[in-house]
């Protein structure tokens, strides 16, 4: 019995098998579900914008001041919506983001005054879906991967177009066909339903399961959160504007959202309408666009993780200039080859802005990236909320969007500018 006891204290047990499919892609699955949900829910002004001004008499500019108030929340959010992650947990954010969306989207079929269109989609919908915004891929990516980091951070940022590829069409079928109202309702029920798998699979860090982040070899230190959410943004902001690096990293990626998301993600539909073309087919080209932003992110994301991220981002914004001082003369009242092509060649390089913007933060502020990109972010949603509610105004003033899409093109040449400037400083914080 003695040597029993001995031989059965001595065997090793048995190792665990190691799981075929690290978690952190089931986490990065859910992440995905999430933003692909947070994008399409934002892209519902630019759908309904024609119907609210012919209901309620509401000029372009009032409306587009509620999209400019969303986009504005939607930057400054993010920063701060990284900090809590790291306080809070990432699933308690995310939850309480997309019940927030669901109440202000569900609420807007009451409004009858424009400035109830600004605060349930300009401030309650800005905040909820900025605190999904690309901080939430950066901390998703940068807890839970060492290998791959760059195009997982473009798989997530693709999730945006996704989100535009699934929801533009039926949004704008609904907006046509049953009214604006049964699509805010179909927005609010989605917001809802995405919040479950959210709540039954999103884990906080690989070590709470045991694992080490995917591809690395051993465990990284666990950050200390000290003081509150609100501090630690504003600290990580001071220290980071002391950087010229961080400063022309927000100018340029400012002009990235006042050239997609403030400008075509806005207007797009309607520009295209008033040249002649059904808002359906509008938003069904605007949906193409994120076909081909869905490859052109990934596609990012892979060079990124291979090539120098300051000469990608010359390359990227040259040619969004480009083809945006092209646009106003591919317009017409049915599809044409000339606007099938803007759709493709624009669409490739809608956000492959992010990954390269993402690992210069990595690069230069180590630990504190996920909070330095939202403020990043925040630069670009102020670029965005700026642009979408100056191109309201050229619309009423002069009838047409063709003055916004040359001044979109002149704007890239600047951020062309800005990222040579930061070729001279990618070495250091200086």
């Amino acid at each position: 019995m003695k040597e029993l006891l001995e031989t059965s204290v001595a065997e090793p047990a048995p190792a665990r098998p190691a799981p075929r499919l690290h978690y952190a892609w089931i986490v990065a699955a859910v992440a995905l579900v999430v933003l692909v949900g947070s994008a399409g829910f934002r892209s519902a002004p630019g759908l309904m914008m024609d119907a609210l001004h012919n209901e309620f008499g509401w000029s372009y500019a009032t409306i587009s001041s509620a999209v400019s108030v969303n986009l504005t929340l939607y930057g400054l959010t993010a920063p701060f919506a990284a900090a809590l992650m790291d306080r809070f947990g990432v699933r308690l954010v995310v939850v309480c983001a997309l019940l927030t969306i669901a109440t202000g989207s569900g609420l807007t079929i009451l409004m009858t005054e424009a400035w109830q269109l600004i605060l349930c989609w300009g401030v309650l919908v800005g905040l909820g879906s900025g605190s999904m915004a690309g901080a939430f891929a950066t901390t998703i990516s940068g807890r839970w991967f060492q290998a791959r980091q760059g195009l997982v951070t473009g798989v997530l940022t693709a999730a945006g177009a996704a989100g535009n590829l699934i929801f533009m069409p039926v949004l704008a079928a609904l907006v046509e066909g049953a009214g604006w109202r049964t699509a805010v309702v179909v927005v609010s029920l989605a917001a809802t339903a995405v919040a479950v798998p959210v709540l039954v699979l999103m884990r906080e860090r690989p070590a709470d399961l045991g694992l080490l982040p995917y591809g690395a070899t051993e465990a990284p230190a666990r950050p200390v959160v000290e003081g509150s959410a609100i501090a630690r943004s504003l600290r990580v902001l001071r220290d980071a504007a002391r950087s010229r690096v961080f400063w022309l990293l927000a100018a340029s990626f400012a002009i990235c959202g006042a050239t997609t998301a403030g400008l075509v993600g806005t207007h797009f539909i309607p520009a295209a309408h008033d040249h002649g073309m059904p808002v359906t087919t509008a938003a069904s080209l605007l949906a193409l666009v994120g076909v081909f932003d869905v490859i052109g992110t990934i596609a990012s994301g892979w060079f990124t993780d291979r090539f120098d991220s300051t000469r990608l981002l010359i390359i990227y914004y040259a040619l969004r200039g480009v083809s945006l001082l092209l646009l106003p003369s591919l317009f017409g009242h049915s599809l044409r080859p000339p606007i099938l092509a803007f759709v493709v060649f624009y669409g490739l390089d809608w956000v492959a802005t992010v990954p390269p913007t993402v690992a210069l933060c990595r690069r230069h502020f180590g630990a504190d990236a996920p909070i330095v990109f939202g403020w990043v972010l925040a630069a670009h949603q102020i670029g965005a909320a700026v642009v979408a509610g100056l191109a309201g105004l050229a619309r009423d003033r002069f009838g047409d969007y063709d003055a916004t899409w040359y001044a979109a093109g002149a704007l890239c040449a600047v951020a062309v500018g800005c990222c040579l400037f930061l070729q001279g400083g990618r070495r250091g914080r200086g």
